[in-house]
């Protein structure tokens, strides 16, 4: 069953509320470092806590922190945690609705108290489903982000499989970030855009990193990877509508394992693709199509781009974004040409 995390900002927190929940994080965070050394970790239980201090804090945190720090050590993710957010399971937040108004209530020092949350259409209607019962809610997290408290709600659901036998094919690249194709129909995602910007943080990072402004560039870097991660859902969705408008059950996809041999050069590849996330889109892709019972395969990307639909292969078939066969004179878009023959599978499928 797919799985979304639906995100509720708490609605005007008083400010003895907020500074308990910035209490309870820095408890968290000192908790969990404390048991990174603990030579009982594995067998460490809620009462543990009892030997870290003597203060007040929910068993229910405790647990779900020894479960984080036992998995990041098994791992070996981190060494010391930063900062570790209070999360809690399925079993101990509470999810109701009071008249137009949506609650939630979860373990905190003091006694559990129903919290209204912001919500928009979006929100509510995932609420009314945990609701009704036709969604599970998972486990939560506390959080803060931009100054406002956050609570972070896992939530899975059945889908209905469609019962389409159209396959799509999705080539990602880099001056078509992708081109998806199904039968005679196509659609390209033109790059220029992203290499523009990316070009221009580039520029940004070269000139705040002779300045020494090194919180400057992690500040931007942060910028751009929202403004990416944006881009992403964006064109994602569009290709899953564009999937579900023609009938589409199947949508194929290469592991883009080696990917970075496409770039014509270092630099490029530096710039335009190292940074670039192909394998975000992909999973937002994936899922988003899990989500409307889209099944998603992937396929082995060896020659998808060199191989023409007479069957001849050969490297010199393609030239840039031109596509041609030496063989019988074919000529094509080369993406769309890989598109076409990822939807085909014509490599096979990846392990």
């Amino acid at each position: 069953m797919p799985t979304i995390t639906l995100r509720l900002e708490l609605h005007n927190p008083t400010k003895v509320k907020q500074e308990m929940y910035e209490r309870m994080t820095e408890v968290n965070t000192e908790f969990a470092n404390w048991l990174l050394d603990h030579p009982e970790l594995n067998q460490a239980t809620s009462k543990i806590f009892k030997a870290f201090s003597s203060q007040r804090f929910p068993s229910a945190v405790v647990n779900q922190t020894i479960r984080e720090v036992k998995s990041q050590k098994k791992n070996q993710k981190t060494k010391r945690f930063r900062t570790l957010w209070c999360c809690f399971n399925n079993q101990n937040v509470k999810v109701e609705k009071k008249g137009e108004f949506y609650t939630v209530s979860f373990p905190t020092l003091e006694k559990r108290v129903g919290v209204p949350v912001v919500t928009r259409p979006y929100q509510e209607a995932w609420l009314n489903r945990l609701l009704n019962g036709t969604a599970k809610q998972g486990a939560a997290k506390l959080y803060k982000k931009r100054k406002k408290w956050c609570l972070a709600i896992a939530i899975t659901f059945e889908v209905k499989p469609r019962h389409e036998t159209k396959v799509m094919g999705v080539d990602l690249g880099l001056r078509y970030l992708a081109v998806a194709s199904v039968g005679t129909k196509s659609w390209f995602f033109k790059g220029n855009q992203c290499a523009f910007v990316r070009r221009r943080y580039a520029a940004l990072r070269r000139r705040l990193g002779k300045a020494k402004k090194l919180h400057m560039i992690r500040k931007i870097g942060r910028k751009e990877s929202r403004w990416m991660k944006d881009q992403n859902h964006k064109i994602s969705r569009q290709i899953v509508n564009f999937a579900l408008a023609n009938g589409v059950g199947v949508i194929r996809m290469e592991e883009l394992t080696g990917i970075r041999k496409r770039a014509t050069s270092a630099k490029e590849a530096g710039r335009s693709l190292h940074a670039w996330a192909f394998h975000q889109l992909q999973t937002m892709i994936a899922y988003k199509a899990e989500m409307a019972g889209i099944r998603v395969e992937w396929v082995k990307p060896t020659y998808t781009s060199q191989t023409c639909k007479c069957g001849h292969r050969e490297k010199g078939n393609r030239n840039g974004i031109h596509f041609q066969c030496k063989k019988c004179g074919y000529t094509l878009h080369a993406d769309l040409n890989g598109a076409i023959n990822i939807a085909k599978a014509i490599s096979g499928f990846a392990a």
